[in-house]
C-alpha cells in the first residue's frame, strides 16, 4: 500500500492504473491456458475435438500439464504488456477526452477511450499473440523453447511474422475491450441504480467486488460474442502458411466456420474479465 492517497487523474495514477491492468491481464490469461489451447485448436480443425472437456482430456492424456500449458509463457508476458496498455491508457484517454469533451455522452466517451487504449494495447500484444498461436497450433513441436520460437519466426519471415496477424487483432480486440469497458460501467451502475436500488457508497468493498465480478461476467459475455469471428480469423493466420490472407481466410471457413469453439471462448472471457476486474478493483483499493 502506498503511503498516502494517490490524486486521481495524476501521472502517478495513470501509471498504477497500467500496473494494475498487469496483474489483472497477466495472470487471469495465464490461468485460461488450457481452454485458450482448446480453442485455438478447434477452430483451425473444427474436427480435432467433440467438446472442450474433449479436448483437455485428450491433451492432458497426450503431454499432461506442459500439454495444457503450451504457449503459457507468451501469454503471461504479451497478455501483461496488453493490460498494461488497456487499462493504464484507458482511465488517460478516459480522462483527456472527458476534459476536451466536458458535455459529451459518458458512454460515448467510454467508448471512444476504451478503443484508442486496445489500438496501442495491441501493438504490445501481437508479437506474442502469433507466437502463442504458432505454439498451440503447431502439429508437431514448434520450437524447443522461448528464445528458439522468437528466431524462428524472425528468421523465415521477419518483423512481419510477429505483426501479420495485426489487423484483425485489432478487428478483434477494439470492438472487444469496447463492449468490455463500456458494458461493465453501464451495468455497474444499473445494478447499483435498478437491482440494489441504494448507492454504491452504502455498501462494504466486500460487497462492491461482488457487484464488480457480476457486471465483470455478464460483459465478458458480450465480448466474446462480439470478438469471436475476428478471434478464429486471427487464430487461423497465424497459423497458416506466409501469404495466406483474411480475405481467403473467411471463404475458407464461412460463416459457420467463424463461429466455431465460440462456447469455449464464452467461458474463458466471462471468467477472464469477471477476474481481471475483480483483481484490477481490489489493486486499486489496495493502493488507495
Amino acid at each position: 500500500m502506498t503511503g498516502s492517497k494517490i490524486e486521481i487523474n495524476s501521472g502517478k495514477y495513470f501509471a498504477y492504473c497500467g500496473i494494475g491492468g498487469i496483474l489483472a491481464c497477466g495472470t487471469t490469461h495465464f490461468g485460461m491456458t488450457p481452454i485458450d489451447m482448446v480453442k485455438c485448436r478447434m477452430q483451425i480443425d473444427s474436427t480435432v475435438y467433440r467438446n472442450l472437456t474433449d479436448g483437455l482430456h485428450r491433451i492432458w492424456k497426450q503431454n499432461g500439464i506442459q500439454g495444457v500449458y503450451r504457449g503459457g509463457l507468451p501469454t503471461l508476458l504479451g497478455y501483461s504488456m496488453q493490460g498494461m496498455g488497456k487499462y493504464g491508457f484507458y482511465e488517460f484517454f478516459k480522462y483527456e477526452y472527458s476534459q476536451a469533451m466536458p458535455t459529451a455522452n459518458k458512454t460515448a466517451l467510454f467508448l471512444a477511450a476504451s478503443a484508442t487504449a486496445e489500438f496501442f494495447a495491441d501493438i504490445m500484444l501481437c508479437p506474442m499473440e502469433a507466437f502463442k498461436v504458432r505454439l498451440q497450433t503447431s502439429g508437431t513441436p514448434f520450437c524447443s523453447g522461448f528464445a528458439d520460437g522468437i528466431s524462428r519466426i524472425y528468421r523465415s519471415e521477419g518483423l512481419h511474422g510477429f505483426y501479420k496477424g495485426i489487423v484483425p487483432l485489432w478487428m478483434r480486440q477494439i470492438p472487444y475491450t469496447m463492449v468490455k469497458f463500456a458494458s461493465f460501467e453501464n451495468i455497474v451502475a444499473g445494478i447499483y441504480h435498478s437491482v440494489l436500488r441504494r448507492p454504491k457508497s452504502e455498501f462494504t468493498k466486500g460487497q462492491q467486488l461482488g457487484v464488480t465480478c457480476t457486471a465483470g461476467y455478464l460483459a465478458g459475455i458480450l465480448c466474446a460474442i462480439v470478438s469471436h469471428p475476428a478471434d478464429t480469423i486471427v487464430s487461423k493466420l497465424n497459423s497458416s502458411a506466409q501469404g495466406t490472407s483474411v480475405v481467403q481466410i473467411v471463404r475458407e471457413l464461412g460463416m459457420r466456420g467463424l463461429w466455431v469453439g465460440l462456447l469455449p471462448r464464452i467461458f474463458m472471457i466471462g471468467t477472464l474479465t469477471c477476474s481481471q476486474w475483480t483483481i484490477y478493483d481490489s489493486f486499486k483499493v489496495k493502493i488507495g
